[in-house]
């Protein structure tokens, strides 16, 4: 009983680090391919030194992973490591950090919801599925402010990508769960494949030249993209995950939104107004609602 409590709480911790990291990321990518940096660079920096420095893990271990599905393997080798900080990188040159905060994060557990429902069944609670619908709410209604405040702009270009970015990942979510590996080979083998795949292809078509970047732009996105988020994040995440199951984990990503909206305040000069921030509070809800927290809470009181 007691080693199943530590397990809970440090799939919380766990869960929490990572979206701290998440709303980090947001704001720093939105800085990064605004200024001096193309979504092709940042991507680079995410997977080149991240891949160095497991190499020594990936060559003890392996990069082999047997008994999975083709999608299977591809969710957990391209979708979590290449196609979703893509998404997710080229939509914050659209739109604001505090969106993406909202429709990328906030919207991991209605995603998560619906693959994991479609692909293994599992159905949410009623109260579950109240937050759900509290989620789409919110995001609907930044979506539709942004929109509306920025007539002529692309910004729902970035709405697009964040939302397919976050169903990218929570399908990646479920397939991972669903896979039965632990954390590290799943780190492994998508940051193996992740870089074999996609940094050849962008050094060869894509915009990789450096030649905006200072060494300071440069060296901040290693550690932002290659150390906390392709590495650390996703160890963490890869964690919580196991110890609390895609729902839950998915569902810590509350804070995210809140985090990148008061991030991009501070740090962007983003715009704060009562509209967005009544919707990010309103997904902020909804993701609590969906994650379970509460019903645990009512059941620990005695009937």
């Amino acid at each position: 009983m007691l080693h199943a409590k530590n397990s809970y709480l440090l799939g919380v911790l766990a869960a929490f680090a990572t979206v701290v990291i998440w709303a980090a990321f947001l704001v720093g990518t939105r800085f990064a391919v605004s200024g001096n940096l193309t979504v092709d660079e940042v991507l680079i920096l995410r997977l080149v030194p991240a891949f160095l420095i497991m190499l020594p893990l990936m060559l003890k271990s392996g990069v082999i992973i047997r008994g999975q599905s083709i999608f299977s393997l591809f969710m957990i080798a391209l979708g979590a490591t290449a196609v979703f900080p893509y998404l997710i990188s080229t939509g914050v040159y659209y739109a604001p950090a505090s969106d993406a905060g909202a429709l990328a994060a906030g919207m991991l557990p209605f995603w998560t919801a619906l693959f994991a429902f479609t692909i293994t069944g599992e159905k949410p609670t009623k109260i579950r599925f109240l937050g759900l619908i509290i989620i789409l709410l919110g995001a609907i209604l930044v979506g539709s402010y942004s929109i509306l405040s920025s007539s002529g702009q692309n910004t729902w270009k970035g709405h697009c990508l964040f939302l397919a970015g976050s169903g990218m990942w929570s399908m990646y979510t479920v397939y991972f769960r669903k896979s039965g590996i632990d954390p590290v080979t799943g780190l492994v083998f998508g940051l193996f494949w992740g870089t074999a795949v996609v940094a050849p292809t962008l050094v060869i078509f894509g915009d990789v030249s450096f030649v905006k970047a200072s060494t300071f732009d440069i060296f901040s996105m290693i550690i932002l993209q290659g150390l906390l988020i392709a590495i650390l994040a996703m160890l963490l995440y890869n964690f919580a995950i196991r110890q609390l199951g895609p729902a839950q984990t998915a569902a810590f990503g509350a804070l995210t939104p809140i985090l990148a909206l008061i991030g991009g305040f501070f740090f962007l000069g983003e715009t704060i107004n009562i509209i967005k921030s009544l919707g990010i509070f309103t997904v902020a809800i909804g993701v609590v609602l969906a994650s379970g927290i509460m019903e645990k809470a009512l059941s620990s009181f005695p009937k």
